[in-house]
């Protein structure tokens, strides 16, 4: 639905079929999958064991000598596995379904409107026309319009010819390639050329009963790019060509430094006496003074020295400047790149995260159904997704390194479910309110004593 109100000035009024919206709601469907995922296994692990625990069931396995690690290793299997065909899903599928969906909805974004004349505004979807209508009706699938101005713009010489009629008839040609305007009692106004340069144009009317307009309907069809155009973006590519891509925008970047390393040592600003001619240089012997150097030059040799100072100062300050954005500019590009790479495994890896959250924590709370596991599940999932959030900005922005950045939630997360998992194979009243209270009574019976 974000998407969808994201990009829905793209696609309204743009005659687009169902069949080119419902594929594109399905590839950024398939991109929400790795999110999706992680939070269902949450809900579900927390709703298997909340009822398990609510109904007893659990107590009755305990009772027949079989401990909750052992119910929880076959479902712990199953989230391995679920891991792992996120990460074919992230590092093989999700990849293909950014590239159709990017080109599909740039494809969406080119296409024209189709043409949707309102009464009393000039309409400019046409390339050639522009068209005014006073009035609108529909009449039996016939859409028929009154006090009609249409300024014709295919000679390309501006609004030097227009036509007025009093009425006009938009349908489809039996083909359905053309759209045909049909103008009844008109008049067309035309100014001809100038052809003596002396900006003086003749103007001939033309009076007609029905004249006939043909609009070919290949401009308002989708035309689709060619995808090669995209599947070299960081969020098209598997695991194995990021690497690629990532160790060669690093030898790029290491070379482009060292050129322009080289490039300043031959600048005007760093000088080495091996490149200045023998013969101009004079030996001498202790430290020089600039000042007595400088006061022995003339007053133009002054003013010369100065103007020379100042604009190889602001050459190589400029030149510098645009040496630190560039190298930002590839750093930020590498780091999107990695982010990218461990993004695949990080969100597989949080299936298996919040399965070891979920289920010891369902037969912790011991309640079933939709709403305590809804609850908590929103809540460490919003804890969770907070966290990557976070961790992915600092790491775009590098304040962090990536793979602090992009692991952030699982080194935070990961304690809490071992925490969960260690207080449920131990039977731990960790939420039990009673337990609670009667804890902090022996606390404050302790106190009062003391």
């Amino acid at each position: 639905m974000q998407f969808v109100w994201k990009h829905i000035d793209d696609m309204v009024g743009k005659g687009l079929e169902w069949s080119v919206i419902a594929q594109l709601l399905l590839y950024v469907a398939a991109s929400l999958v790795p999110m999706a995922l992680p939070l269902a296994i949450l809900l579900s692990s927390l709703m298997t064991f909340g009822n398990l625990g609510e109904n007893y069931e659990l107590v009755a396995f305990k009772s027949a000598g079989v401990s909750l690690k052992r119910i929880l290793r076959p479902l712990a299997i199953v989230a391995i596995l679920l891991s792992v065909v996120a990460f074919l899903f992230s590092n093989y599928w999700l990849p293909v379904a950014n590239l159709k969906s990017k080109s599909l909805l740039y494809d969406v974004k080119e296409q024209k409107p189709t043409m949707d004349i309102k009464p009393g505004i000039f309409s400019s979807e046409l390339d050639d026309f522009t068209i005014r209508v006073r009035d609108k009706k529909v009449i039996n699938e016939v859409e028929r319009l009154y006090d009609v101005m249409i300024y014709d713009h295919r000679g390309g010489k501006g609004n030097r010819s227009v036509i007025i009629a009093e009425e006009g008839i938009l349908t489809l040609s039996p083909d359905k390639r053309f759209i045909e305007l049909r103008l009844f009692n008109g008049v067309n106004y035309d100014e001809g050329t100038d052809n003596s340069n002396q900006k003086k144009y003749p103007l001939s009317t033309t009076k007609f009963k029905e004249d006939l307009f043909r609009i070919d309907r290949s401009e308002f069809t989708l035309n689709r790019t060619d995808e090669d155009l995209f599947k070299n973006n960081y969020k098209m590519l598997n695991i194995s060509q990021l690497s690629r891509n990532i160790d060669t925008l690093e030898i790029i970047k290491a070379e482009h430094l060292k050129n322009y390393k080289e490039g300043l040592k031959l600048s005007y600003f760093l000088y080495s006496l091996t490149e200045i001619q023998s013969d101009h240089v004079n030996e001498v012997s202790g430290p020089v003074s600039f000042d007595d150097f400088f006061d022995k030059m003339s007053m133009v040799q002054k003013q010369q020295s100065l103007i020379t100072a100042a604009n190889l100062s602001r050459n190589s300050k400029s030149r510098v400047e645009s040496m630190v954005n560039d190298i930002k500019d590839r750093d930020r590009y590498i780091r999107n790149h990695e982010i990218e790479w461990h993004k695949k495994l990080s969100l597989s890896f949080a299936c298996f995260l919040l399965f070891l959250i979920g289920a010891p924590l369902g037969a912790i709370i011991r309640k079933g159904g939709l709403g305590m596991p809804l609850v908590v599940s929103v809540l460490f999932f919003l804890i969770f997704h907070i966290l990557s959030i976070t961790g992915e900005k600092m790491a775009a922005e590098g304040a962090i390194p990536v793979f602090k950045g992009m692991w952030l939630s699982t080194m935070v997360l990961l304690p809490v479910g071992i925490f969960f998992t260690l207080k449920a194979t131990s039977d731990s009243a960790l939420f039990n309110i009673d337990a609670q209270k009667s804890k902090l009574m022996r606390l404050f019976s302790k106190k009062d004593k003391k």
